[in-house]
Order: C-alpha cells, then sequence, then structure tokens
C-alpha cells in the first residue's frame, strides 16, 4: 500500500504535547483544537505558575457539556473570529449563508475549529519547544468558499515568550480571520481584578446589543474603555469588557501585570485589532491544577481583524485569495518584575 495512502486513512487521535525551554517555561497543548492548556512561567520567586485556563484532562475539550458553554479556553478560532452580522455575507457578487443566532454569526460557528482534530504536522527534537498542527477546512464547510490549509504553531522562545504563529492558503477567494483564545491569570487562580492592564489602543468599535460591529469607530480616551496608560482592571464594569480595541503603533498591543506573582506579560502583534474579553465568572468545572476562580477569573487578548469586515468595506480587509498567504503572529513575553510595571 502507498504509504501516503496509508496515512490518509489512519484515523487521528488526540495528542497532547509537551513543551519546554531552557529557562524552565513549560507548556501543554492539544491536538483538539490546537489548544493550549496549560502555560508555566516563572514568578518572581522563581516558582512556577500555569498563567492560562486549562480543563482538568484534554479529553473534557470534546465533551458535550464543554462545548454547551462555548468557552473557547485556549483554542484555536476560525474560519471568522469574532461576531459577523446578518447571518450572510456577500463576495464577489455571491451570498454565502453562515449558522447564527438572532442574526449573529460567532468564531466560525458550529464547525469551527475549536470543534476540529488538527493533525500534529512537526515537533523539534526531544526537548522540544515547538509544534505545529495542520488542518484542511473544506469549500462550503460551515458556509465559507474555498478548501483552506491552515497550520498553527506554538513555540517557547528562549527570551521566556510564547510565539504563536497561524498561516493559511486558500484554492478560492474567501474571508479569513484567525485568533488564539487563550484566558490569562498571572497569579494561576482566584481573579485578575487587582491585574494592571495596558493597550495600545484609544479608539473601539461601536457594538450593538449583539456585540456586533456597528461599522462606527469611537474614541475611548478618558472612559472606562481607556487603558493606553496601565490601570488596574477593577475600574471596568460590572459587566466586564468584550470589546474590539483598534491597536494604535505596532507592534507593541497590550500588556498585564500582577504585583502578587511579579509576572509581567506583554502581547506584541502586527494585527490591526485586539477584542479584549473580561468573563464575570466560569461555570463550574475542573480545570487544571485543581485551580479555582473567582469573579473576573481571566482575561482574553484576541489580536486579530475588526469582526464583521465582511459586511463593512472601510474596515481592514479580511479577503485571502490563491497565491496569497494569510498570516497572523502575535508574541506573549513574560517578566518577572516586583512592584513596579
Amino acid at each position: 500500500m502507498n504509504a501516503n495512502v496509508a496515512k490518509e486513512n489512519r484515523p487521528m487521535i488526540m495528542e497532547v504535547i509537551e513543551l519546554t525551554n531552557s529557562k524552565g517555561m513549560k507548556m501543554e497543548v492539544c491536538s483538539y483544537g490546537a489548544t493550549l492548556i496549560s502555560l508555566k512561567v516563572p514568578d518572581c520567586n522563581n516558582h512556577l505558575v500555569n498563567v492560562v485556563v486549562g480543563l482538568d484532562s484534554a479529553e473534557d475539550y470534546a465533551s458535550p457539556k464543554y462545548q454547551e458553554y462555548n468557552l473557547y479556553l485556549g483554542c484555536t478560532v476560525g474560519r471568522y473570529a469574532g461576531r459577523i452580522s446578518k447571518g450572510y455575507f456577500e463576495l464577489e457578487g455571491k451570498k454565502y449563508n453562515l449558522d447564527h443566532e438572532n442574526g449573529a454569526h460567532l468564531h466560525g460557528g458550529r464547525a469551527g475549529f475549536d470543534k476540529k482534530l488538527w493533525e500534529v504536522i512537526s515537533t523539534k527534537n526531544s526537548r522540544s519547544n515547538s509544534v505545529k498542527f495542520s488542518l484542511l477546512s473544506k469549500h462550503m464547510e460551515g458556509g465559507y468558499p474555498g478548501n483552506v490549509k491552515i497550520t498553527v504553531e506554538y513555540e517557547l522562545l528562549e527570551s521566556n515568550a510564547l510565539r504563536i504563529v497561524h498561516t493559511a492558503i486558500t484554492d478560492r477567494t474567501t474571508v479569513l480571520n484567525l485568533t488564539n483564545h487563550t484566558y490569562y491569570n498571572l497569579n494561576g487562580e482566584g481573579s485578575v481584578s487587582e491585574h494592571y492592564l495596558q493597550i495600545n489602543s484609544n479608539k473601539i468599535l461601536e457594538l450593538d446589543e449583539r456585540k456586533v460591529p456597528t461599522g462606527k469607530i469611537l474614541n475611548c480616551s478618558q472612559t472606562y474603555y481607556d487603558f493606553v496608560e496601565k490601570g488596574k482592571i477593577k475600574k471596568i464594569p460590572s459587566s466586564g469588557l468584550d470589546d474590539v480595541y483598534v491597536l494604535n503603533h505596532k507592534p507593541f498591543s497590550a500588556g498585564l501585570y500582577s504585583e502578587k506573582s511579579g509576572i509581567c506579560m506583554k502581547v506584541f502583534s502586527k494585527q490591526p485589532a485586539v477584542v479584549v474579553y473580561t468573563p464575570i465568572e466560569f461555570p463550574n468545572m475542573e480545570f487544571k491544577n485543581d485551580a479555582t476562580y473567582s469573579v473576573f477569573p481571566a482575561i482574553c487578548f484576541e489580536t486579530q481583524n475588526f469582526p464583521d469586515a465582511p459586511n463593512h468595506p472601510h474596515f481592514p480587509n479580511c479577503v485571502l485569495r490563491p497565491g496569497e498567504i494569510y498570516t497572523n503572529e502575535v508574541v506573549m513575553d513574560f517578566k518577572t518584575l516586583i512592584n513596579h510595571y
């Protein structure tokens, strides 16, 4: 039998890959959803803290109970991250219908990449510090045109940084917006309310009651959305943040700091926006390392294109054509500081 045919016929299984670097960082990623499930970073006392929210078992991510919550913990989001209005978009004169709730399609919908078993296509040596996943999203899957081949690479850098690179190619003109949906808590438990937050933006997208962009861009200076200068997360309203920040000068996008752990995280990206999300609370679930969380348990930095760009021509281009390569690279850099940021 041809080796390639045998490989294609072999069913994939869920895999968990452990990655390390020489500075002590440790990471676990899972092939289901190409998901980051654990990231341990040295704190100011050189103790390892798991700074991302993950489930107790990798198999839990595929469970019906977890799927009902739509948390997207640590996963790769696509084909289109964020919301698309009206339940459809038009491209080159053709209408493409998407599944939706109340007219809003979210994170690729029922056929989203977070619910796919990705193929592990490469890892580096026995002391591995990177892994690459691959996925083929077929033409009209989820309503989107084009056979799109996606890769996601996770790499632990020796500078104590995590680098995530999404790439994609298509055989037909399509729309695409990929991101990583990891929740961060630099103490590994409790709340992020006392964390210091900084966002390199003074503009946000206006959203309607469904969290769908209206098309307007608003100045958020001197409002509770304003984190150009660092401030504690607890200043936000009780409803939390779930907002699209239009990024200023790149590549610095956002920063997070905990006085308790001394861990400082900086986010670097060339994407035009970052969706900052602070859930109010998590459902009753078993989390990794028996971690328990309280109000405002974590924060997401979803670096990406504007949500609903297919329906707003003045938003940054989200169209991918044959012969082009889509790339979204984000770096989360970790340092330890004491009483300052």
